[in-house]
C-alpha cells in the first residue's frame, strides 16, 4: 500500500517520482528541508521505500543511489515520440531566436559600457605602463640568463601537475563506470538525461584531457633524460 501523501515516506516518494533521476540521501534531504525533514528521517524513508519495492536503488560501495521505478511511467509510442521530437525542435528554434535577441541586446549594452571616461582612460594607461615596465624587467632578466624559477620550486609545480592530471584520469574513469551503471537500463536518451542533470563533459567546456596527458608524458620523458 502506498504511503499517505503527507507522511514522511509519502513526501519522499512523491519527490523521488517527480525528479525521476538518480538521487542520494543528501540530494533528497537538501531538497526536502522545506518540509522540515531531517536527513536521518529522509534516509530511513528512502530505505523503507526501497525495501518495499516502491523505488529502485543501487549500491556503489558505501553510497546508495535511489531512482523512481521506471515501470510506473507511460512510455510514448513511435508516433507520440516523433511528435514530441517535432515540438522539441520547434521549441529549440524559438529558444535559439530568443538567445540571439538577448545576445544582440547584451552586445549593445557592452558597447555602451565600454565607453570610458577621461579619468578611467588615464588610470588604465598608467596601469598598462606599469605592466609593460614589469614585463620588460622580466624579459631583461631572461636575456641575462637569470633563473626565474628555482629548481626545487619547479619540481613542486611539476609534481602537483602530475598528481592533478592523474586524479583527473581516475575521476573521469570512475564517473564513466558510475554513469554506465545508472543509464544501463534507463529508457531516457543519455544526452537529454545529461542535460537534465546539468552535467558537463570535458569537451562541453573546451577542455581536452589528452592534451594534458601528452604534456605529462613529455614532462616524464624530460625527467628521465635529465637523470
Amino acid at each position: 500500500m502506498p504511503p499517505k501523501s503527507d507522511s514522511v515516506e509519502g513526501i519522499v516518494l512523491g519527490f523521488v517520482n517527480e525528479q525521476n533521476r538518480p538521487l542520494n540521501s543528501q540530494n533528497a534531504a537538501d531538497a526536502l528541508q522545506k518540509f522540515n525533514l531531517k536527513k536521518t528521517a529522509v534516509q530511513k524513508a528512502l530505505d523503507a521505500l526501497a525495501d518495499s519495492g516502491q523505488i529502485s536503488f543501487k549500491e556503489y560501495g558505501k553510497q546508495k543511489i535511489y531512482i523512481a521505478r521506471q515501470d510506473q511511467f507511460e512510455i510514448p509510442n513511435g508516433e507520440e515520440l516523433e511528435e514530441m521530437k517535432k515540438r522539441n525542435a520547434k521549441l529549440q528554434e524559438e529558444l535559439a531566436d530568443q538567445k540571439k535577441a538577448i545576445s544582440e541586446v547584451e552586445s549593445e549594452v557592452r558597447g555602451l559600457q565600454s565607453n570610458l571616461t577621461l579619468a578611467e582612460i588615464t588610470s588604465k594607461e598608467t596601469k598598462l605602463q606599469s605592466e609593460v615596465q614589469e614585463m620588460e624587467e622580466k624579459l631583461n632578466k631572461l636575456r641575462s640568463g637569470v633563473t626565474l624559477v628555482k629548481p626545487e620550486d619547479r619540481k613542486i609545480i611539476e609534481n602537483s601537475f602530475a598528481e592533478k592530471v592523474n586524479q583527473w584520469k581516475k575521476r573521469k574513469r570512475m564517473f564513466k563506470e558510475l554513469w554506465d551503471n545508472i543509464t544501463e537500463n534507463s529508457p531516457k536518451d543519455q544526452k537529454e538525461f545529461k542535460e537534465e542533470l546539468g552535467l558537463e563533459y570535458d569537451e562541453d567546456v573546451d577542455v581536452n584531457l589528452q592534451s594534458y596527458s601528452d604534456m605529462l608524458a613529455s614532462l616524464n620523458k624530460r625527467r628521465k633524460i635529465s637523470r
